[in-house]
């Protein structure tokens, strides 16, 4: 599923793209005109139905057709994998596309972000965080006029102005009624047998030799979709009449008699059954056991987690296989990836006959040792070619990181490895833009391990970088201090270094350069004695900073080594900022046309990576580059974009302490240059361009191509 927003804001998204295809739609067209009509007369629909019954694919259809009439922006928000709900906020940010860099609560941000737009968001699987989504939908709808929210829940949210929609299984042939092939397939349910069964084995026709025992086969499952869906896919293996009786056993009924005296979810649960009985004893494991995944998996993760206990490593592939000719695991393609997911339904009920085989705790903790070594190893090669893959890799990952982490800060002994998992994100939280939810993960874990350790010293810097980073300094002087005090006591020069190298960052941000560069120098040469290349970038990066804002001539040698390092181990992310800071530098020395070259190589990365701080970042210094160069237009029209871009991360460059004098400086040039008016209308004309288009225009000019997005970002989602 996809979604778009305006401005290229939204995540990987592309104006025309489709929530849905036309065959999951089936039997659905007066369900279908009926959310239409209460969208255009409600501000709030919820649809309503049993699982399995076909809610998302009802709202990703209603959000295709109403698109037009939502020009800001439709957005897919999926719930199902969320296990905290202290993050449905970020989630839903993140799902809309902002990436939240502030210290403000990402539902304030959501509230900005939404306030003044036309726009539709679609919260799918809400149910089993309720008063969340209710508190939170209720919240967006006071701030934002002119939103409209498409849920879809086992249940109503409850909130005011809630208009419910009962979405009802498909159309079925009344019972004995003797119908033409033609006849039957105007009813939903047949239709959908019909369509998957064709995919499943493509000589399958729906004739007199089998129409009845179809017409009986959607009854007993009483239309519900995924039912239908789940027993169309056995005809790989079965005749209709086999798949017929086998259910007919399983649901203990005699073929004469319907389901109409079981509940649907009843029905649901009985198919479902008969699916998994239907399995091998290695694939009921593995649909047991792939229960543990939030959200998609690599083939690589099940094996390394599915695996051992009875199911050798080398068989995970054919049973996976055969889960996906079975319709249990869904098979999807991102970018050149093949990753495989359960249906929320499916899920829970794998997620019960695993806790029955009382394998849960066993598979829980693999989960969680897989995913610490892939982030070990994602943060060993970070300063690497590796960085845009890795970084892609763990936005893929994200729902179960969440969930390692979720099960290490809920289970007793295990809050150090939640410490040590989320520590070693740093990279993850500061580049994919979650400083928010980096931080609730990092103070969880705190609280939980008081105790004097490595990991709990590491966890303390990091947290305090992503407070600076948030420009919040208030928050990260304490947590710095008392990892600085922990590292003397631990006698640990690692964590002591980082402690001094981010209390400088703290200084940097305050515009105290002449501590910061004294503290950033100590940084530089621990990191170097310990061979940390890491650490090492970022404070070179840093220093670079302070020096070049105090007209320090040492900014050109160390912004020098700095980038060396990024050249020699081949890290293009890294390379950017040491081109930024380096471009900085060439600004203060009075070479604004060297230092726009600078800018405008770092911004090619940037936009390639969706980085949208270090976008702004960029922005704004092209600005003040631009304005340096007698090109006021241009400048203004830069600075207009930057203010845009990093308010959409939740930041403004003039809120920072060593970035307010260039903003004040380039404004007060810009508005006696051009005067209000002209000043004003092109700091407008920046505005209206949005994140992207910015970017676009700030690299290529007049000459920028006239489509978005290149084709290097669009080939890599």
């Amino acid at each position: 599923m996809s979604a778009h927003g305006a401005n290229g804001t939204g995540p990987h998204l592309r104006r025309g793209a489709s929530f849905g295809d036309e065959s999951s739609l089936i039997g659905r067209r007066q369900q279908l005109a009926e959310a239409k009509k209460m969208l255009r007369h409600s501000r709030l629909v919820t649809l309503t139905g049993v699982g399995g019954v076909g809610k998302t694919k009802l709202a990703t259809g209603v959000a295709d057709e109403v698109r037009r009439a939502f020009p800001d922006g439709d957005w897919l928000v999926e719930l199902g994998a969320l296990e905290d709900e202290g993050l449905l906020a970020q989630t839903v940010a993140t799902g809309i596309g902002l990436r939240d860099q502030s210290a403000r609560h990402p539902l304030d941000l959501l509230c900005d972000r939404l306030r003044d737009t036309r726009s539709l968001l679609v919260l799918d699987n809400c149910e089993h965080i309720l008063d969340g989504c209710a508190a939170l939908t209720d919240r967006l709808l006071r701030a934002a006029p002119r939103l409209r929210v498409l849920a879809t829940s086992r249940q109503p949210l409850g909130v005011y102005g809630e208009s419910v929609l009962s979405v009802p299984a498909l159309a079925v042939p009344e019972p004995h009624r003797t119908l033409r092939p033609e006849a039957a397939a105007h009813y939903a349910a047949v239709r959908l047998f019909q369509r998957r069964a064709a995919e499943a084995s493509p000589e399958f026709t729906l004739g007199p030799e089998n129409l009845e025992t179809v017409v009986r086969l959607c009854r007993r499952l009483d239309g519900i979709p995924l039912a239908i869906e789940l027993a169309a896919a056995q005809l790989r293996t079965f005749t209709p009449q086999e798949i017929l009786r086998r259910l007919d056993d399983r649901l203990e009924l005699s073929p004469d008699n319907t389901t109409a005296d079981l509940p649907r979810h009843e029905t649901l649960r009985a198919s479902i059954d008969w699916s998994f009985a239907l399995c091998s004893p290695g694939e009921q494991r593995v649909w047991a056991r792939t229960s543990v995944f939030a959200g998609s998996c690599g083939l690589d993760a099940v094996e390394a987690v599915c695996s051992g206990d009875g199911i050798p490593e080398e068989s995970i592939l054919d049973l996976v296989a055969g889960l996906v000719d079975k319709s249990v695991l869904i098979r999807e393609e991102q970018g050149a990836q093949v990753r495989y997911r359960l249906l929320e339904t499916i899920r829970q009920y794998g997620a019960e006959r695993l806790a029955e085989a009382g394998e849960k705790p066993v598979l829980q903790q693999r989960h969680r040792d897989w995913y610490h070594q892939l982030v070990d190893r994602a943060e060993a090669e970070w300063l690497s070619p590796r960085q845009e893959t890795w970084l892609a890799r763990l936005q893929s990952e994200h729902a179960n990181l969440r969930t390692a982490l979720e099960f290490c800060l809920s289970e007793p002994g295990q809050v150090q490895e939640g410490l040590d998992i989320a520590a070693s994100l740093w990279f993850h939280w500061l580049c994919s833009g979650f400083l928010s939810e980096g931080r609730h993960w990092l103070g969880r874990a705190l609280a939980l391990a008081p105790q004097d350790t490595v990991a709990r010293g590491k966890a303390l810097w990091v947290d305090g970088w992503l407070s600076v980073l948030r420009g919040d300094t208030s928050s990260a002087l304490p947590q710095l201090e008392e990892c600085r005090a922990l590292a003397l006591r631990l006698r640990d020069t690692t964590t002591l270094v980082h402690a001094e190298q981010f209390l400088g960052g703290c200084a940097l941000y305050e515009g105290d350069f002449r501590q910061a560069i004294g503290l950033l120098e100590k940084a530089v040469e621990g990191h170097r004695a310990a061979g940390d290349r890491n650490g090492l970038m970022t404070a070179l990066y840093q220093l670079t900073v302070a020096c070049a804002m105090s007209d320090d001539p040492r900014a050109a040698d160390v912004g020098k080594e700095c980038l060396d390092l990024c050249d020699e181990a081949h890290a293009p992310w890294s390379r950017s900022y040491a081109l930024w800071a380096l471009g900085l530098y060439r600004w203060r020395q009075g070479e604004p046309r060297h230092a726009a070259e600078l800018l405008r190589d770092a911004l090619k990365t940037r936009r390639v990576v969706g980085d949208g701080w270090g976008i702004a970042l960029c922005l704004e210094a092209l600005a003040w580059a631009a304005a340096s160069a007698g090109e006021a237009e241009d400048g203004a029209r830069l600075l207009g974009a930057a203010e845009v871009v990093g308010r959409s991360v939740g930041i403004s460059q003039s809120g920072f302490q060593h970035l307010a004098a260039g903003h004040e400086r380039t404004e007060i040039r810009l508005r006696t240059e051009l005067g209000e008016r002209r000043y004003t209308a092109a700091v407008r004309r920046g505005a209206r361009m949005g994140r992207d288009r910015a970017a676009e225009w700030a690299l290529y000019g007049s000459s920028a191509p006239a489509t978005w997005p290149p084709r290097e970002v669009a080939a890599g989602q």
